[in-house]
Order: structure tokens, then C-alpha cells, then sequence
């Protein structure tokens, strides 16, 4: 049977028919293109890139050009998955008119599908500005690590009944505004529950619990590539440092041994034309 192209139609399909949803993060054309051919749902290239891949402690040095400059690799190894670009800090705070140009440029130069966007009443002008101008938005409440300042660290949100209804209420406002999926992100489970039961759009959770409409990771954590630290909602599936480490070790004890490259991985000159080279020796230039 042929796939078919996810939409953010489909996505809304999937929560009706009560179909879990899944969505890894990525940055580069040959994850996406794994990630698409393992039939994802959906590719969030996020502004975690700034953690993942840029080396940076938090997401808020990442800028439109970087993000467009991954979104469009991973668009190219993107075929039946949505693609979902990351606003990335101060791309659309300032002002309606920066947050769409900046979302129109994630769509028409990095070819993202839909973009991402953190905040809730904060931020609900323009979210329903960009969706005015035909773009599809992905709401983001819990932590949001673009506010890890005022939050005061990367700490759970909702936790007590005054932020917990706060976020609650934002979600509403996201519905209204017109988003098509709300990612909520280390949140307790049972708000978690109560916001995916109480709006009409997919839910998708990250440290949210079991009880979103979907799931996102970022592949990286998922493949055990981000080192040491990992946040305690993180499955590891394998131990991708741990094979990669042996297989440089093995790579660097081979060379040095003279067990790599062999014949084997070595291109050779036909008989006849290393016989007519051998029969007129290179001679070095004596130096003057």
C-alpha cells in the first residue's frame, strides 16, 4: 500500500480515530531521510539544534538563517513526513510583522511546512497572523525554553493549581487562535490528560505523560548521542556513543597497524598498462 503524504489534516484524522502520533526532532538531510523512511508522522526540526548540534547551552543563540539553513537539508531527505520548522528566539516577539515575514521565510527558503511557535496569550496575535497569511502553527506550552530566563531554569511547569490553570487557559486560546497540534512539553501527566481531553487538536508530549495524542523526541537522545545527561522522560533505544566509540577506536587501531586499508579497499591499474609504466620507471627531478 502506498503512503500518503501527512498533513496537518491527517494529524487531526489521527487524534479522532484516537491514533498515536509520532514526531522526532532532526537537523540534517540523512536522519530526515531515516526518520521519513521509518514512517514517522512528523519531523520537528527545532531550535534545539542550538543544543544538539551548534554546541550552545540553551536554544536562544540560534538564528532564522541557521534554522533555515537545517530545515531546508532536512526537507530534502523529507518525503511523506510533515515538516515542522522552530520559530527561533526573537523571530516573532518583537511584532506581527516579524513574525510572519520570519515564518514565510521558514515556509518559502527552508521549505517548512508548518513552523512552531512557544507561548501562549503572550504570543496569540501572532500566532493568528500567521495563520491569516496561510501558514499553519504549532502551539508549544509547559516549558518553553525560549523563556528559560524568566522561568529561572529548565523546571517543570503546571506543577501547582495556579500554573496548571494558566496553562489550561492558554491552550484554549491556542485551539481559538487556530493551531493545528499544541506541543506540551515537562508538564505532570495529569494536566497533560486534562488539556488533550479538553481541546480538539493532537496533543504531542515530551515529558508529558502517556496520555498526549502523540510523542516527540529529539532523535538524538533518543540513539543515546547526547552524552551523559539525559532529561528523565528520555527513552535511550540504543547506544549509538558507544557503538560509534568502538568504531573509531577500531578505525584508529587499524591504521596504525597496517590493517586498513587492504588490497581489499584499494583500486588497481589493469596488467598491461602497470607493464608499460614499469617499463619507464618514474625518475624523481634532482633539486637544483
Amino acid at each position: 500500500m502506498e503512503r500518503k503524504k501527512v498533513t496537518t489534516t491527517v494529524l487531526k484524522e489521527m487524534k479522532g480515530k484516537k491514533e498515536k502520533i509520532t514526531m522526532l526532532a532532526a537537523y540534517d538531510y540523512p536522519t530526515a531521510r531515516m526518520i521519513d523512511e521509518a514512517a514517522i508522522e512528523a519531523i520537528l526540526v527545532g531550535d534545539s539544534l542550538g543544543n544538539v548540534v551548534l554546541g550552545h547551552r540553551d536554544t536562544l543563540s540560534v538564528t532564522m538563517d541557521e534554522m533555515i539553513h537545517h530545515t531546508k537539508a532536512v526537507a530534502r531527505g523529507t518525503k511523506y513526513a510533515l515538516l515542522v520548522g522552530d520559530m527561533p528566539f526573537l523571530s516573532y516577539q518583537a511584532s506581527i510583522e516579524d513574525a510572519i515575514r520570519n515564518a514565510g521565510r521558514l515556509v518559502k527558503e527552508g521549505q517548512a511546512e508548518a513552523v512552531k511557535v512557544e507561548g501562549g496569550r503572550n504570543v496569540v496575535d501572532k500566532v493568528e497572523a500567521i495563520i491569516r497569511a496561510g501558514i499553519p502553527v504549532m502551539g508549544h506550552l509547559g516549558l518553553t525554553p525560549q523563556w528559560v530566563h524568566q522561568f529561572g531554569g529548565f523546571k517543570v511547569r503546571g506543577k501547582t493549581e495556579t500554573t496548571a490553570r494558566s496553562i489550561i487557559e492558554d491552550a484554549k486560546v491556542l485551539e481559538e487562535a487556530g493551531v493545528f497540534s499544541i506541543v506540551l512539553e515537562c508538564v505532570p501527566w495529569q494536566l497533560a490528560k486534562m488539556i488533550t481531553e479538553s481541546v480538539s487538536v493532537p496533543t504531542i508530549g515530551i515529558g508529558a505523560g502517556p496520555y498526549c495524542d502523540g510523542q516527540v523526541l529529539v532523535l538524538h537522545d533518543l540513539l543515546g548521542l547526547s552524552g551523559q545527561h539525559i532529561p528523565k522522560f528520555v527513552k535511550r533505544y540504543t547506544d549509538m556513543e558507544g557503538i560509534v566509540a568502538k568504531a573509531l577506536a577500531n578505525f584508529r587501531e587499524e591504521v596504525k597497524s597496517c590493517k586498513f586499508p587492504s588490497i581489499e579497499h584499494s583500486y588497481a591499474m589493469e596488467d598491461e598498462e602497470l607493464k608499460k609504466l614499469l617499463r619507464h620507471p618514474f625518475r624523481a627531478r634532482k633539486s637544483a
